[in-house]
């Protein structure tokens, strides 16, 4: 039992695994509690996924009167307390309104000001930022006195209300979003996601009407909602919205900050109308990379093709890059195209370079040959990229065609 204790304490998913399997007790205690508790405290959602499905009870009464759930809501662990919570089908009732007032009390308290309450302490708060590799978000860890949580819990009880079916009013969820005015932080993304699954009418005049917002924040989460809701739910297939961007051409017409813009932009681009390319074109030189990152996807008529390639030498990688994810995609058959890509391969980044040569060979362009050895050697450590085998797909192509 001590090799299980000491593959959570390591962190060691794959070995938990494998010792619950050779017969360990997923319950088995370390310093009086189930070492459940151990992955809890350590924020570990892999190693509790793996105690869990090897058994591990999230409910099981502690000394305290506590259980590694509502543990887990109490840390504002966010994935933790969706992983656990999860692991039993149905969560009992009782359980589950425990869950849902803790994460309210959190959320309606602020993290630091319910830690200070739990622990009695008045001292300096020490502060860490967390971010999520695999994910993207990130989330600020707070210590006081030995305690630590993370300030997570708004997203903890968006998301356990949206899975036990209850609809949060469309102005209290924007609060909790705005309670973390950043598009990265774990809150305002559960709530977007969240609010962009309901895709229906209410939540998209509700996000619309937002836009018109004097504060920045306001209009950036609203910018946020509306993309997406023209995501649409990935889970139910539903893209209600997919066609709707030209809606939001009046507020893109208008928008002085780039980062709203941006996200406006991109919603506008999974939708194709004059008015949306006119508005596009409109920011060819736009003084944020962002901006005019987004220019070519909103261009659909041929005619237009000539002021994109403008962006092909663009002094931001970012533009250029995105230029060439989108040359590499066109299928039109206009020559400049081919001759865009073949700049595109003499690029100071690897990954244009190699977009280019990809490009150039699915468009059957006998310049990728030539071209490919300009790519140069890839990291060993990344993925490989099937991009690399477009040329010698191309040249199989050759060959056939040639009765080779």
């Amino acid at each position: 039992m001590e090799r299980l204790v000491e593959a959570v304490r390591r962190g060691d998913p794959d070995e938990v695994r494998a010792l619950l399997d050779d017969g360990a007790d997923p319950d088995t205690l370390a310093e009086g509690l189930p070492v459940l508790c151990l992955a809890v405290a350590a924020y570990d959602t892999p190693v509790a996924e793996a105690l869990l499905g090897g058994g591990a009870d999230p409910l099981r009464p502690l000394p305290d009167g506590s259980t590694p759930l509502t543990r887990a809501v109490d840390g504002g662990g966010h994935l933790l307390t969706y992983a656990l919570a999860t692991s039993r089908i149905p969560l009992p009732a009782p359980a589950r309104a425990e869950m849902l007032a803790r994460a309210r009390r959190w959320s309606e308290a602020g993290a630091e000001a319910e830690l200070r309450r739990i622990t009695g302490l008045t001292g300096p708060v020490e502060r860490i930022r967390v971010e999520d590799d695999e994910i993207g978000w990130w989330s600020e860890q707070l210590t006081l006195g030995g305690t630590t949580v993370r300030d997570e819990h708004r997203a903890v009880l968006t998301s356990m209300e949206a899975r036990y079916g209850i609809r949060t009013p469309f102005d209290e969820l924007v609060d909790r979003a705005l309670a973390h005015p950043d598009r990265g932080h774990v809150v305002w993304c559960d709530v977007v996601s969240t609010l962009g699954r309901r895709v229906d009418e209410e939540t998209w005049h509700g996000s619309r009407d937002l836009l018109n917002h004097p504060d920045r924040t306001h209009r950036l989460l609203a910018a946020d909602l509306l993309l997406s809701l023209i995501l649409g739910d990935v889970v139910t297939g539903d893209d209600s919205f997919w066609e709707r961007g030209r809606e939001l051409v009046p507020w893109a017409e208008q928008e002085e900050d780039p980062e709203v813009l941006a996200v406006l932009l991109h919603g506008m681009t999974h939708d194709s109308a004059p008015e949306i390319e006119a508005v596009g074109l409109s920011y060819l030189t736009h003084p944020d990379p962002r901006v005019r990152a987004l220019v070519p996807e909103t261009v659909h008529r041929p005619e237009s093709l000539t002021t994109v390639l403008t962006l092909a030498h663009d002094e931001d990688a970012g533009v250029r890059g995105a230029v060439c994810h989108w040359l590499a995609h066109h299928r039109g058959p206009e020559p400049e195209v081919g001759d865009a890509l073949v700049a595109l391969t003499h690029d100071e980044r690897q990954q244009i370079r190699l977009c280019a040569v990809s490009g150039l060979a699915v468009r059957d362009d006998p310049r990728c040959v030539e071209a490919e050895h300009r790519i140069g050697p890839l990291d060993p450590e990344l993925p490989f990229d099937e991009r690399l085998l477009d040329v010698w797909r191309y040249q199989r192509r050759r060959e056939a065609a040639d009765g080779g």
